[in-house]
């Protein structure tokens, strides 16, 4: 069935401005508007996960009398109340005073998917949260973003894991009365803005709008009467399904994204394609100019001139390839209405190293995007690498692909305990003055009493969060007493708690820590230096490979040899997220090199001062600096047994350098030497890999040049 929203209960009147605040997610990072809503109703704000609009649905309306009439809550009210109305003043912003005469002229963001709130569940991963960190700077910053994506009514799936350790996928369907999305209607009332034509059919689209702070996000939905239930099926699910489905979803994000712009009136100046799933937006902008009239060589030069491309992976799977003669089937006959031959349209992704049958999502990107990046200073030698073919004859390093290394929004995952901490450090309006020189510097002088003693609480929190969760599923779901142990409840507060937690793809090594069980052990069941490992993680549905790594991970929870010390928390989300980056003492991160492009998840821990333990690949790769965490050597993915070298160093590491570390403790119980890894931790963070840094260098690099039609180069690859 199509989602229908249903209007929120009124509050009075004095405070009836909580609907808007609620449908605004920059209430998810105001602390401020979280402190209001948590004040309204704490256990029911708990148990909502944080969703202020699930909050309002099922408060006792008496709740919102008393709250009407309590001055200390009017007063924080009339504070958000004025920060929301704040964001209405572009003038004011960063990007409006550095880049005068821009601050209205939009940049369209399109993306597969968007992690913004666990209560929006259109996301999978590392390029949705990616995705979303970026347009929560892009609103701190006053940037012009204008988000596109696919509104997902299924979401990505619920995880559900039996007792075999067997993954499996149930639907997560969501309730759009309890999220910020709001339906756009036709200036005739109806739902449908555009129609797309795929494989012959007309697709009727429709668009949802949820706010971002300053940032509104357009989400697709075909899921409309009218259309063909194929069709309709298209907005069901994110990155499920066949190529023929996953095509479709394409060219439906990229066509109707740009077309549901034009309705709107939004009319953007540079276009951001956010990963190759996107790319026929491209292919929609060379349409619209050849409908005015200029040649299709010089459509290309003007959308490349205006176009920025990054990718996020250099592993294949993650490069959409789709059938050349099933592109023309779907999109067909575009390439009449762009005065070139099919054969013409189909050479834009077309990639020398693949079959030349193949249409290669990427490839296309590239070709029409002036602007193109890695998304870490290693993964960008590693593209020019992967994509020098597209350049026939060209040593990789003159390859013209660069690099803005990710980063991650601050306020979003940096704890409330931690912010209250360096409040007291560096001043209240720290978070004003973020390229404040020296800053970040200051950290390092931070009381390590103070910070672990804030650590233990986030640490408490956390543990205490995973025995809640167990305890509902035991009640709800559960049949047998072993799911409790593996699920995390006889964990120790006092132990070294290392964190895993990402999806399960076999190049990320969940289970490398395990290739000696016996010697991790060990480790583990120590009674004087006891070690617990929390795991997280969903494999993709079709990933059998990565369910049967779960699946080993899983096995380890329920022996008894390891007491307990080994958890699998289930249906990993953003709220799971936000207690795990927060809570556990190290990160542990153990990709196969040079296959992880950037790894910002290390990033979110380290703003809560946990350093990090990985291969130096990605991010960290420029990020560790040897006192910050500890790193595991990178070997190339063809070297000798690989695997047993790394468990090797790192079963090194853990027993001569981590473990007797965290345990070396002062006499106040503080562990000196651990403090002062996480400080550096926090220092590395907080000054080289935030959202705002990176947002700030897409504007200067890519985003200011696109907006004035400036190419970097006249270089384009060979069609």
């Amino acid at each position: 069935m199509p989602l229908v929203p249903r209007p929120l209960p009124a509050p009075p009147e004095r405070i009836r401005g909580l609907h808007a605040i609620a449908m605004n997610l920059s209430w998810s990072w105001s602390r401020k508007a979280r402190a209001l809503f948590s004040a309204i109703d704490y256990p029911l704000w708990t148990l909502t996960r944080h969703n202020p609009i699930e909050l309002l649905y099922r408060v006792d309306p008496a709740r919102l009398v008393a709250c009407n009439e309590d001055p200390e809550f009017l007063a924080l009210y009339d504070t958000v109340t004025a920060e929301l109305a704040r964001q209405q003043t572009p003038a004011e912003t960063w990007f409006a005073k550095t880049h005068p005469g821009l601050e209205t002229k939009p940049v369209a963001y399109f993306c597969a998917e968007f992690g913004l709130h666990n209560s929006v569940p259109i996301y999978s991963g590392g390029l949705g949260v990616l995705a979303g960190d970026h347009c929560k700077a892009a609103s701190d910053l006053g940037v012009p973003v204008v988000g596109i994506g696919l509104l997902y009514t299924q979401g990505y799936f619920d995880q559900r894991v039996r007792s075999d350790g067997w993954q499996e996928d149930a639907d997560e369907r969501f309730d759009p009365a309890f999220t910020p999305l709001a339906p756009l209607l036709a200036p005739d009332g109806a739902r449908r803005l555009v129609e797309v034509r795929a494989f012959g059919r007309t697709v009727r689209v429709a668009a949802w709008r949820m706010m971002v702070g300053r940032v509104p996000i357009y989400l697709l939905d075909t899921d409309l009467d009218g259309n063909d239930p194929v069709d309709r099926a298209l907005s069901h699910r994110l990155y499920v399904g066949s190529p023929d489905l996953r095509l479709r979803q394409e060219w439906v994000l990229g066509v109707a994204g740009v077309r549901i712009l034009r309705a709107l009136g939004v009319d953007p100046v540079a276009w951001h394609c956010n990963e190759g799933h996107a790319a026929f937006m491209l292919i929609e902008r060379l349409r619209e100019l050849a409908h005015e009239g200029v040649p299709y060589a010089d459509a290309v030069r003007r959308v490349r001139s205006t176009s920025v491309f990054t990718t996020h992976t250099p592993v294949p799977a993650g490069h959409d390839m789709f059938a050349g003669q099933h592109v023309a089937d779907c999109i067909g006959p575009v390439w009449d209405e762009l005065g070139v031959s099919c054969d013409t349209l189909l050479r834009i992704g077309h990639h020398p190293d693949h079959d030349h049958r193949l249409f290669h999502m990427a490839a296309a990107a590239i070709r029409l995007s002036g602007h193109v990046n890695g998304v870490s200073l290693r993964h960008g030698e590693e593209s020019r690498r992967i994509w020098k073919a597209l350049w026939p004859g060209r040593d990789a390093s003159k390859v013209p692909i660069g690099h803005v290394t990710n980063g991650v929004h601050l306020a979003t995952w940096m704890s409330h305990r931690m912010h209250v901490l360096l409040n007291s450090h560096l001043g209240e309006n720290w978070t004003e003055r973020l390229e404040e020189p020296g800053l970040w510097d200051q950290v390092l002088q931070l009381d390590d009493g103070r910070l672990w003693g804030v650590h233990i609480e986030l640490k408490t929190v956390m543990l205490r969060a995973i025995r809640e969760e167990a305890r509902r599923r035991w009640a709800e779901q559960w049949k047998e007493a072993l799911h409790l142990v593996g699920a995390g409840t006889l964990l120790d507060e006092r132990a070294l708690t290392i964190g895993f937690a990402r999806r399960f793809a076999t190049y990320k090594r969940a289970d490398l820590l395990f290739r000696d069980p016996e010697r991790l052990k060990r480790l583990l069941v120590n009674p004087w230096r006891p070690v617990q490992l929390v795991f997280a993680g969903k494999a993709h549905p079709a990933d059998d490979p990565g369910k049967q790594m779960l699946q080993r991970v899983y096995h380890w929870t329920r022996d008894p040899a390891f007491e307990g010390r080994i958890a699998f928390v289930e249906d990993y989300e953003l709220h799971l997220a936000h207690r795990l980056v927060q809570g556990v003492d190290l990160w542990l991160n153990l990709p196969r090199a040079p296959l992880e492009a950037c790894g910002t998840s290390g990033m979110k821990a380290a703003l809560n001062g946990v350093p990090q333990l990985s291969i130096l690949d990605g991010w960290w790769h420029e990020g560790f600096d040897g006192h910050n965490g500890w790193a595991l050597p990178a070997r190339g993915p063809d070297d000798a047994d690989t695997d047993a070298a790394d468990a090797e160093a790192l079963y090194l590491l853990l027993e001569q350098q981590v473990v007797p570390l965290y345990y070396s403790r002062d006499s106040h119980g503080v562990p000196l030497g651990w403090t002062a890894r996480m400080k550096h931790a926090l220092h590395t963070a907080g000054a080289r890999f935030t959202a705002e840094r990176m947002v700030r260098d897409y504007v200067a690099g890519a985003y200011a040049p696109a907006m004035q039609g400036q190419l970097p180069h006249d270089d384009p690859p060979s069609a």
